[in-house]
């Protein structure tokens, strides 16, 4: 027996003291990222004064813009989506919006409120979709165009949207996000700044946890924290993803994820690179990863894919854990299918600071983190069980692990804090920074078992979609005296 003992006890020792050391590595370089982050939005010039959103108005420079909205049985809120989105403040857009095969009464509730007539229009480019049934257009003088088509999943909807726009510029959003009145100035800011070059290739904002806001018509008219503890939790999480990595990413042209539910791109280089394919769970990554491969490519061309630090999106985040773990799941294939799919880059010069530092970053931590970090619970816990583990080892994976998760989860809060600042209440703030620390007990030890199954789904080849039932929104009550 202590034959035995004599093997195991180093091996579990070696093993847990080698995903400490890992998980202190992924945590500095996190840390670090969030510091880059915080200088970052320092000197990030934030929201647009009333003079400079003024001059844009009035400016002939400002390029047209495409919204492109793909619809899937969104008939309960599809209205009050494309109202709001008509009225966003900027000087020339359209709303394309893709009706992808509905089966709810999507696109009669369209027709009926919007006057819609069988349009002409012709699509100005050829990439392939499933059967386009009919192209719709007002009667009314408003700029929005409906598309009709048979079923093919939201990259086939997007890129027949991207045929029928008219735009240099267009901007993909979900049908239930939520823009801000300003968002489409505020992500346009990279492309403006090229002036006559053809620059930026795409940008992207912050999007924001709505549950818990007060919405009215399609617009955030108060904020407020969520009141669901799941929602809550995913409001520092997505903090801490946009306000600390992103940004970093972003100042180092290393951004390889733009989010589907907002992000802004140039038609020509889009359509160049192929449109958005149709064999991946996680299209908007992987077209933002093809962009990097392709102007690097042969010499590399100079180009930019940008974050905005300004907050332009809000989102409904799910309420149940059913839901939850299917997007996790999805998110993490769709992670796993990317960096397969462009391999090649990995550790490649020719890709500079995207192949040498972003890919192997993700690769790491991003795609394999959730499984070391299982392992380590698992090891540790059976380890110290058995008497293989000595419980100072024990303690100090414990505090590597949910001691360094509370320090970045509250620091993420911190910054936001310090720099946006979108929580107008303290109450809100005392939610979020409880919720930033309740989270490392629990939840994120489910995460971690949730994508370690979606790593394994994603290698033995599962594309399935899964459907996201939505709650849909909800008022909050304000506090007694909160000013909207």
């Amino acid at each position: 027996m202590s034959g035995v003992y004599d093997l195991l006890a180093p091996t579990f020792q070696w093993a847990t003291k080698a995903i400490v050391a890992y998980m202190i590595g992924i945590s500095l370089i996190y840390f670090v990222m969030m510091i880059l982050g915080f200088f970052a939005l320092r000197r990030y010039h934030g929201r647009l004064l009333r003079s400079e959103r003024d001059a844009l108005f009035r400016s002939s420079i400002v390029p047209r813009i495409s919204v492109l909205v793909p619809a899937y049985n969104e008939a309960g809120t599809i209205l009050d989506s494309v109202k709001a989105l008509l009225t966003l403040r900027y000087p020339n857009h359209e709303v394309v919006v893709v009706n992808d095969g509905s089966v709810d009464g999507t696109l009669e509730r369209l027709i009926e409120e919007f006057r819609l007539y069988r349009s002409s229009r012709v699509p100005t480019g050829d990439l392939d979709t499933s059967r386009i049934r009919a192209v719709y257009e007002s009667l009314d003088p408003i700029p929005l165009v409906v598309v009709d088509k048979d079923n093919g999943g939201k990259s086939d909807a997007l890129n027949a949207g991207l045929n029928h726009s008219r735009a240099p510029i267009v901007a993909v959003v979900d049908a239930d996000s939520i823009l801000e009145p300003d968002s489409l100035l505020h992500v346009m800011k990279p492309f403006l700044a090229d002036g006559e070059v053809d620059h930026t290739l795409a940008s992207g904002g912050i999007v924001r946890v709505a549950n818990g806001c007060r919405i009215e018509h399609g617009r955030i008219v108060e904020v407020g924290a969520p009141s669901s503890v799941l929602a809550g939790f995913q409001a520092i999480e997505y903090l801490r993803a946009f306000l600390g990595g992103r940004i970093a990413y972003s100042f180092l042209n290393s951004l390889l994820v733009i989010s589907g539910a907002f992000g802004v791109f140039r038609r020509t280089a889009v359509v160049e690179a192929g449109g958005f394919l149709l064999d991946t769970v996680g299209e908007d990554m992987e077209l933002v990863v093809r962009l990097h491969r392709r102007w690097r490519r042969g010499g590399g061309r100079d180009y930019r894919i940008v974050f905005v630090p300004e907050p332009v999106s809000w989102t409904e985040a799910p309420e149940s854990f059913e839901v939850l773990n299917r997007q996790r799941n999805r998110w993490q294939r769709g992670l796993v299918e990317s960096l397969w799919r462009h391999r090649r880059m990995m550790l490649n010069p020719r890709y500079g600071v995207v192949g040498m530092f972003a890919f192997p970053y993700f690769l790491l931590f991003e795609m394999l983190g959730p499984t070391v970090e299982l392992a380590g619970y698992l090891l540790t816990g059976v380890g110290l069980a058995a008497g293989f583990v000595p419980l100072h080892l024990a303690l100090l994976f414990f505090f590597v692990s949910v001691g360094f998760g509370v320090l970045l989860s509250l620091s993420s809060l911190l910054l936001e804090e310090l720099t946006v600042r979108r929580y107008p209440r303290p109450a809100d703030v005392g939610r979020l920074f409880l919720a930033a620390v309740v989270e490392n007990f629990g939840l994120r030890q489910l995460l971690t078992v949730w994508r370690t199954k979606a790593l394994f789904d994603a290698l033995r080849g599962d594309r399935s979609w899964g459907e996201m039932e939505r709650v849909g929104f909800r008022a909050s009550k304000p506090d007694a005296g909160a000013a909207p």
